[in-house]
This record gives structure tokens, C-alpha cells and sequence, in this order.
């Protein structure tokens, strides 16, 4: 694998788990408390690092085609 493609698998495992730690504070207590704008946004943020991590495994299954 070249480095630029090593680059964009450790970049999408790297939102992986962000994404994932950001779930978790989702289901938290801390988030219920949170003002309704604050939920929105954290969802919004969720949403978009869903799509982005789609977007890196597109890439990274285009490297071996």
C-alpha cells in the first residue's frame, strides 16, 4: 500500500473512533442536559462524520480496483 493510501485508512480509523466516542457522549447524561442547539449540532456533527467515513471507505475500496 502506498503512503498516501495508508494515510486515508488511518485517517478513516481515526474518525472511526471519534465518531464512535462521540456516540457515546450521545447516550450520556451530559448530552441530555445539553440545550436543544447543542443536541442539534452534535447530531449534525454525527451525521457528517458518518458521511465523511463513507466517503474514506469508498476510497479505500477503489485502491485495490
Amino acid at each position: 500500500m502506498e503512503a498516501d493510501q495508508e494515510r486515508v485508512v488511518a485517517e478513516k480509523k481515526d474518525l472511526e473512533e471519534k465518531r464512535l466516542k462521540l456516540y457515546a457522549f450521545m447516550q450520556s447524561e451530559r448530552f441530555s442536559a445539553l440545550p436543544g442547539e447543542g443536541q442539534a449540532r452534535l447530531h449534525l456533527q454525527d451525521i457528517l462524520m458518518r458521511a465523511y467515513a463513507a466517503v474514506l471507505g469508498e476510497r479505500i475500496e477503489a485502491f485495490s480496483g
